[in-house]
């Protein structure tokens, strides 16, 4: 009996995957408890729809994550800080800085969690921070950090 996984199910498979059980398994186990329905042209039709436009979906965003990382590296995100005698910011540049800063100057919104900042900063300069926008997607944002 050919069925259609509708949640994972240990030892069989996943969602939405189509499987060959035995004829007691399925009408017995999987179907009553609603793990799995019979694997008809109709259920088997919206399986591939469903996968076909979610792949498409993942293309989609994929390829706004690239555009928006090519949006990204011409962009300079400017932060004024004040600093003592040595040269040393008072406090330090953090991610929700240069998020902060980026919405509020070029309406771009991006999570915080996204970028990958290794240490804050600390010191005036020029930095470049690299931003994971999506699997196997990554951009650059350049951080001008500057005197107010």
């Amino acid at each position: 009996m050919k069925v259609i996984l509708l949640a994972d199910v240990k030892g069989q498979g996943k969602k939405n995957d189509v499987i060959e059980v035995s004829d007691g398994y399925g009408k017995n186990f999987l179907i009553p408890r609603k793990l799995a329905k019979v694997a008809d042209a109709q259920s088997l039709n919206d399986v591939k729809t469903q996968e076909s436009a979610r792949l498409h979906r993942i293309a989609t965003e994929r390829e706004e994550a690239r555009a928006l990382g090519e949006r990204l590296k011409s962009i300079v995100v400017k932060i004024p800080a004040t600093s003592g005698g040595d040269g040393r910011l008072y406090g330090s540049i953090t991610s929700k800085d240069i998020v902060e800063r980026l919405q509020a100057d070029h309406k771009i919104t991006i999570d915080k969690r996204k970028l990958v900042l290794s240490d804050p900063i600390k010191a005036y300069g020029k930095y470049e921070v690299e931003v994971k926008l999506y699997t196997e997607v990554t951009g650059k944002i350049n951080v001008l950090v500057c005197e107010k």
